[in-house]
């Protein structure tokens, strides 16, 4: 039997992508602890789009 943990799946999305105008999205699955990260996840990742690293946060 599987334990019910509290880790849950989230989208990153990129901020800079919204507001440059460029086609396409630049999003990241991951996995984060409800438990001790309540908050909405911000992270540095890679954009290819943009070819750059940007701030990437959680949306839903």
């Amino acid at each position: 039997m599987a334990k019910k943990g509290n880790r849950v799946q989230v989208i990153m999305e990129c901020t800079e992508h919204k507001t440059s105008g460029m086609p396409g999205t630049s999003r990241y699955i991951t996995t984060k602890n409800k438990k001790n990260t309540p908050e909405r996840l911000e992270l540095k990742k890679f954009n290819p789009i943009l070819k750059k690293a940007t701030v990437h946060k959680e949306i839903k």
